[in-house]
């Protein structure tokens, strides 16, 4: 099972991130680069992109996983 991608700030700019690593997945100057990688990323895994404001709790999430329809609840 694959894990959800988040884009987080860093020092250093905006890092890709998957839930649970140890490590960045990847490092650019912009969120918007930030978020074009975790973007083709959570695509390509079909998992749920998270992105990160400068305070670092979560401003946006978009889902490229298997949604339910219809939707419980």
């Amino acid at each position: 099972m694959s894990k959800n991608v988040h884009v987080v700030p860093r020092n250093e700019g905006w890092a890709v991130r998957r839930a649970g690593a140890q490590r960045d997945s990847s490092l650019h100057d912009t969120q918007a680069d930030a978020i074009d990688a975790a973007r083709q990323t959570a695509q390509r895994e079909r998992v749920e992109l998270f992105i990160h404001g400068r305070n670092g709790q979560i401003r946006e999430r978009d889902s490229h996983g298997p949604d339910p329809y219809p939707p419980k609840g």
